[in-house]
């Protein structure tokens, strides 16, 4: 069955783009264009496109032709780019839903047709995804390269060196009573031994690359009218949250996402810290406790005119992922730097009100969100999956290395598993329960 759809954004646009994929392709743009026209790969012709019922002229505008497999789904595409109004982009579609055998395409039909067409692997296919919604930079420049095949060139040369170690074993089962070398065992752990640690630290990679997929998680945390939303509005460089001198106005939480030096942010702002008695605020100090258990990194602000109780509750909080304010430096003569103990990233003096002091925070913050997230030369995985495979695989590499004298046959079967945790990954192996999940969260036309 041959699909067509809007690839383009839906809404009134200068240009709209209608992809068609399938083994109709062709005759969809003959009928469409009433004539036989020279279909060269790759080159751009001008036309009237008509309805292939009514011979109604429905645009001028270009097509052109890309023949499997060398397409993006590995069949015969072609791209008609019309006038991007309402009524044009509906004639076409309507034309070409006339057609014998074409349908509309569903959501991500045309990347899984890629994937089918072994176009690009499952990995890819992610990559695809996250470049659709890549917001920064840093986020367009991870899912290029997961796009372009680093991520899974990764694992697809990790399954192939447990596929090789698996066919040393295999000899030794299969041709026991031939010449086989006695030591086939001592022979395959050094490299399932270093496999099992190019894993390891694979995995131990901090969640780099899921936190650039999804941002960074920045909690605000203080006693009531410390200057957490002060702090929030001055980040977000707009009125987010309401600023007022009465205590307890941020009662919930407030998030915002920010694009801090290409990288995504998630700046949290939380219910003020302190001992009370209203229910509804201790609600709100509950979930702020607990985003902070959850954060990436912490802000804890201090008002230096008035420590109290409350300061020292936010002060629990400290620790190697935490940055401090002493907030109101400039209505103190000497801020009291004991409030802010050792166990933190760093200590500023700052005027929230008036942004003193808040250029050398702003430089510590963005290095430590730099420092979480930055590119590295090896690509990170992005995916809660990856990681559960990975831990998978990286079992059964454990009990391989434990039960080095067991029998070949059990020895053989821990790396089975071991590669079949790895293709899960790429879609080596059958994971339809996976793609169903995958291909449904991109939009149609992609």
């Amino acid at each position: 069955m041959t699909i067509f759809a809007l690839s383009s954004g839906k809404g009134r646009a200068g240009i709209g783009v209608i992809r068609v994929s399938g083994p109709q392709t062709k005759n969809a743009v003959f009928a469409l264009t009433k004539k036989n026209i020279s279909l060269n790969p790759r080159e751009m012709t001008l036309n009237w496109f008509y309805d292939p019922d009514t011979n109604e002229k429905l645009d001028r505008g270009m097509v052109v032709f890309f023949p499997g497999p060398c397409s993006f789904t590995g069949e015969d595409v072609a791209e008609f780019h019309i006038h991007g109004g309402y009524a044009v982009v509906g004639g076409v579609m309507e034309a070409l839903s006339k057609l014998p055998n074409l349908r509309s395409a569903e959501a991500g039909e045309f990347t899984r047709r890629a994937f089918d067409n072994d176009k690009m692997d499952l990995t890819a296919v992610e990559g695809l995804a996250d470049l659709i919604n890549a917001e920064t930079q840093s986020q367009k420049k991870q899912a290029l390269r997961q796009m372009d095949g680093e991520l899974g060139d990764i694992y697809k040369s990790w399954r192939h060196q447990l596929i090789t170690a698996m066919a040393y074993l295999e000899v030794s089962i299969d041709f026991s009573e031939e010449e086989v070398p006695d030591d086939v065992t001592s022979r395959v752990t050094p490299i399932i031994k270093k496999l099992k640690g190019d894993i390891t630290k694979h995995l131990a990679d901090g969640h780099r690359g899921e936190r650039l997929r999804h941002g960074l998680q920045v909690v605000i945390l203080g006693a009531p009218n410390a200057g957490k939303s002060t702090l929030l509005n001055f980040l977000s460089q707009r009125d987010v949250a309401i600023v007022s001198d009465i205590a307890g106005t941020t009662r919930d939480i407030l998030e915002v996402h920010l694009d801090l030096s290409g990288f995504p942010v998630s700046i949290v702002d939380t219910a003020g810290l302190r001992l009370t008695g209203d229910e509804i605020e201790i609600e709100g100090i509950r979930r702020a406790e607990q985003r902070a258990r959850d954060a990436d990194l912490k802000i804890v602000i201090i008002d230096v005119l008035e420590p109290s109780v409350p300061d020292k509750l936010a002060l629990n909080h400290l620790g190697d992922n935490t940055l401090v304010l002493l907030n109101k430096c400039d209505l103190l003569a000497n801020a009291n730097h004991s409030l802010a103990p050792g166990a933190s990233i760093g200590c500023w003096d700052v005027s929230l009100k008036d942004g003193l002091g808040m250029a050398p925070f702003m430089e510590a913050l963005k290095a430590q969100v730099e420092n979480r997230m930055e590119l590295t030369e090896t690509p990170s995985l992005t995916r809660t999956r990856h990681r559960a495979s990975l831990r998978s695989a990286e079992g059964h590499l454990d009990r391989f290395m434990s039960a080095e004298h067991a029998e070949i046959e059990l020895l053989s079967e821990d790396l089975r598993l071991a590669a079949r945790d790895l293709g899960k990954i790429t879609g080596d192996v059958d994971v339809e329960d996976i793609l169903e999940k995958i291909f449904t969260e991109f939009c149609i036309g992609k």
